[in-house]
């Protein structure tokens, strides 16, 4: 769990599994240039399905709330990427966690949110003793990207792939340097 005066992080619970994959659905069908909900259904699906991952050994929902209990973000955190479920090589690394679908609202962004949820899942590797974390973005995703970048991930080509025709670029950061 992560508090701050603004919000505060913990593992969702069930009832809220349907919320947090509405926001996913809407946070992602609002990205510039990222494929829409009509070319891009089973994603979608996946998102607004987010909570279903979590059936998954070691997979975590993690949901960030305001003081006044309103959903702002949310990330799903992989703790064996055998589970995570993308292309690509990432799900062959060994002692590597990861997380995905990451989203925050867009009426809390701008406030930190998505760096303390990336740190919620850093703490989680760090604890769990993995060597490693795992990220895919795209270059739609930007912002984030500079984020991830600012907390020490590194481009990690070898785990790129392409996901209908759009890139997707992977990102690790080494545990035990960071």
């Amino acid at each position: 769990m992560i508090k701050s005066n603004d919000f505060l992080i913990r593992e969702a619970y069930t009832s809220e599994f349907v919320s947090i994959g509405r926001l996913m659905v809407d946070v992602y069908s609002g990205l510039k240039g990222f494929p829409s909900p009509a070319e891009q259904p089973g994603y979608y699906e996946k998102l607004a399905n987010a909570g279903d991952l979590t059936q998954k050994p070691g997979t975590t929902l993690l949901a960030a709330f305001s003081i006044t209990n309103k959903l702002l973000g949310a990330v799903v955190y992989f703790s064996d990427m055998k589970y995570y479920g993308s292309g690509g090589t990432a799900t062959k690394e060994k002692d590597a966690a990861g997380f995905r679908l990451l989203a925050v609202s867009t009426k809390a962004r701008g406030k930190g949110l998505g760096r303390a949820l990336t740190t919620a899942c850093i703490q989680k590797a760090r604890m769990q003793k993995r060597s490693q974390l795992i990220i895919h973005t795209t270059e739609v995703m930007k912002t984030a990207w500079n984020m991830y970048e600012s907390l020490g991930f590194k481009r990690s080509k070898d785990l790129d792939f392409v996901w209908d025709t759009l890139p997707v670029l992977g990102f690790r950061l080494n545990i035990e340097q960071s």
